[in-house]
């Protein structure tokens, strides 16, 4: 179900989403290619393969642009991505990847009913966490600010407030670590700010449940019963957000109920009013980018 963004002019907003070929960030770019009369998207991808998909949602080729915003020339990239945009959707994340031979134990101990055996991850050369969820994001965020970009919207993940989650020990990495490092760099850099922290990602169908906000993991450290959500949920959170004055300087935990729980969420403004308190990043104050 699409729903409308409520703007406050009639000109397009120009909307640049970095991880365009990502699985979230394909589904941001879609849905503002969906509503191209409130928003003129263009979208950061780094091989034809994605490229071609945004083409099949009807992008044309100059609101496509292929790059790798870490390789030599990337300042280029941005610059090009980034030239008259109002606003940018940093959706870019380290993928970490399962080591084939780890799954031999973790397949005996199914057999052997012992618990506790995990598969092993890695991340592939030159795309660790520290080089994709905070140098690249910090170079984004940078760009933004120098091509007068008024607002941006980070898609992170939530779990940063424990160093000691689950999700930091997959591949060495400390993936939360750095992601929370760069969305204190945005709180600082003084440009209007929303991030967003998705709860698990699933691939359901959006627009079928009612979606929860909250802070400071309090819905892992409370056991809440709801700690997913789809990503397709996050997608349209975040185009909402693009607009929407309540979301501006926001940082939040997002969730979603089960269907048929509640009644799915269409008033986003409702959403954001109803939670009055942002993340808060003491634990950073101290800490120098």
């Amino acid at each position: 179900m699409s729903r409308s963004v409520v703007r406050c002019d009639s000109a397009p907003m120009q909307v640049v989403v970095t991880g365009a070929g990502g699985r979230t960030g394909s589904l941001v770019m879609k849905k503002l290619l969906d509503r191209a009369g409130e928003f003129a998207a263009r979208g950061v991808v780094r091989n034809e393969k994605s490229a071609q998909q945004l083409r099949g949602w009807g992008a044309a080729d100059d609101q496509i642009i292929m790059g790798d915003i870490l390789q030599d020339g990337s300042s280029a990239v941005l610059k090009r991505a980034m030239q008259g945009a109002d606003a940018l959707v940093i959706a870019t994340s380290a993928v970490p990847k399962i080591k084939p031979l780890s799954l031999i134990p973790v397949m005996l101990a199914k057999i052997t009913k012992k618990e506790g055996v995990r598969p092993q991850f890695t991340f592939k050369e030159n795309q660790m966490p520290e080089q994709i969820d905070w140098l690249g994001q910090k170079a984004q965020i940078e760009a933004a600010k120098a091509a007068g970009i008024k607002k941006v919207v980070i898609v992170s993940s939530m779990g940063g407030t424990d160093r000691d989650n689950f999700l930091n020990t997959i591949g060495g990495g400390n993936i939360l670590v750095w992601k929370r490092k760069a969305e204190k760099f945005l709180i600082d850099s003084g440009l209007t700010y929303t991030i967003v922290h998705p709860g698990g990602l699933t691939d359901d169908e959006g627009g079928k449940r009612e979606l929860v906000l909250d802070v400071d993991d309090n819905l892992i450290n409370n056991k809440s019963k709801y700690r997913r959500v789809p990503r397709a949920d996050v997608a349209e959170f975040v185009v909402q957000c693009l607009a929407l004055r309540e979301a501006d300087n926001r940082s939040l935990d997002l969730v979603a109920k089960e269907p048929g729980d509640a009644p799915p969420t269409v008033d986003f403004k409702k959403l954001l009013t109803e939670m009055s308190s942002n993340c808060s990043y003491a634990d950073l104050e101290a800490v120098k980018a």
